[in-house]
């Protein structure tokens, strides 16, 4: 019983509260859908850290959706052993995780650190940088766990934690792959839906809302006033000499 509880109620209702979160967000806080950007209270930390959070975060992201969302038969038939696709978990996640957790402690030390950011941060804010913090270490810490310490002994995720993610979303709930699972990945899975329900209620809401148009948007030509600029006269309304008659 407590298996289902933890490993179907739970998820659904995270999932309940992260798509129709977003819409009542949507709808009543049009105008907070932001980053609440800080950038102009401090630059120097925030280069280095937001990059090295943003990058490794979304390489992350891709990862999970390999290691989750692909079945292991997916790419044993392009060609793809499972020794490779350790290898490469293993290399590209660690340099994807170190990246991501040395963003976040930046990120995390420049708002406790400078005075106006920190004056800036949200009560929600702080739960977000907590639960971010928390997912990443045990992310970080399961790759170290099974593949450095080997301490999960010969369990493979693939065929425990991905058939059951993939069994939320196409309604068809396989509990017991994570009761069996090591408690890594139980925390890990755990902490994440919590995330994800409090995903629409914090400044993560940024992520849904990417100028990917901007890449295809027209130029914005700025053009002088002054007269030098082209071969065309000024028209006699903006003439400086008009305005001072006017003045």
């Amino acid at each position: 019983m407590s298996g289902v509880l933890l490993w179907v109620v739970i998820p659904y209702v995270c999932l309940a509260f992260f798509v129709l979160g977003h819409v009542w967000r949507y709808r009543y806080d049009k105008f907070g859908w932001t980053t609440r950007s800080s950038q102009l209270y401090e630059s120097r930390l925030l280069r280095w850290g937001s990059p090295l959070f943003h990058f490794g975060i979304l390489a992350v992201f891709f990862g999970h959706v390999m290691g989750l969302g692909i079945p292991e038969s997916w790419t044993s038939a392009v060609g793809i052993s499972e020794e490779l696709y350790h290898v490469m978990a293993v290399t590209i996640g660690a340099v994807a995780g170190f990246c991501t957790l040395v963003g976040l402690t930046l990120l995390i030390y420049r708002r406790r650190t400078v005075g106006p950011v920190f004056s800036a941060t949200t009560r929600m804010d702080k739960v977000m940088y907590l639960f971010l913090a928390l997912v990443i270490l045990l992310g970080v810490w399961n790759t170290v766990a099974g593949s450095v310490l080997n301490l999960n002994g010969e369990y493979d995720y693939r065929t425990g934690v991905s058939e059951w993610f993939r069994g939320i979303f196409l309604f068809q709930p396989k509990p017991e792959l994570m009761v069996d699972a090591p408690f890594g990945f139980q925390a890990h899975a755990m902490v994440a839906m919590l995330l994800f329900a409090l995903w629409p209620f914090t400044r993560l809401v940024h992520v849904l809302s990417v100028p990917i148009f901007y890449l295809w948007r027209p130029y914005v030509v700025y053009r002088s006033r002054s007269d030098r600029t082209g071969s065309r006269a000024a028209r006699p309304g903006w003439s400086p000499s008009d305005d001072r008659v006017r003045r």
